[in-house]
């Protein structure tokens, strides 16, 4: 990859009115300065689309072309996602739907963050596809999911890797004194 071309970051959130608040502007804001204080200035470009509903979903993808894609927001214990309708209410996206589209993403997409609640039947789904792909295996608690964001991007932000960068968020879990550092998982895509 070009040094100065640099990588692109889509923070996606949904907070349907009709689900329980989440702090999505909390986490884009702690992701923000860790990126700005990366130890390369320009590294990273972060795009941002909230009240996101299914049908921005591949809209913003194609407009931003990011590498790295993280929605936060709520998740289901069936594995679907919320997005919100043209009312601000859930719309639920199912494991399978998701899946397809990022199959159309290989070449782009390198890293998804699912950092919703029960996002893991997501996340195996989607590695089928995407090189690396994070979900929880359980509910997740605000500060929880911005803890683990934030020490994610603050790994990437110092240079290292995914796979690293995961490690740093589970840890970050657990600096905060927070007991909920073994629900975020990493697949990775096995090369065929």
């Amino acid at each position: 990859m070009n040094s100065d071309i640099p990588l692109k970051i889509l923070f996606l959130a949904a907070d349907p009115s009709d689900a329980s608040r989440l702090r999505l502007l909390q986490e884009l804001r702690d992701i923000k300065e860790r990126l700005r204080i990366a130890k390369e200035p320009g590294k990273f470009q972060l795009e941002q689309q909230e009240s996101l509903r299914v049908g921005d979903i591949t809209q913003a993808i194609f407009d931003v072309e990011p590498r790295i894609i993280h929605f936060s927001g709520h998740g289901t214990n069936q594995g679907e996602l919320y997005f919100e309708n043209e009312l601000g209410q859930i719309q639920s996206v199912e494991a399978d739907a998701l899946a397809a589209m990022f199959e159309l993403l290989v070449e782009q997409v390198n890293c998804v963050l699912l950092n919703a609640c029960y996002s893991e039947i997501q996340a195996k789904a989607i590695a089928k596809h995407i090189p690396y792909v994070i979900g929880m295996n359980d509910s997740l608690g605000d500060k929880a999911a911005i803890a683990f964001a934030v020490g994610f991007y603050k790994a990437l932000a110092a240079n290292r890797g995914v796979e690293e960068a995961y490690k740093f968020g589970c840890v970050e879990i657990q600096l905060q004194g927070i007991p909920e550092h073994l629900k975020p998982v990493l697949y990775v895509k096995k090369n065929s």
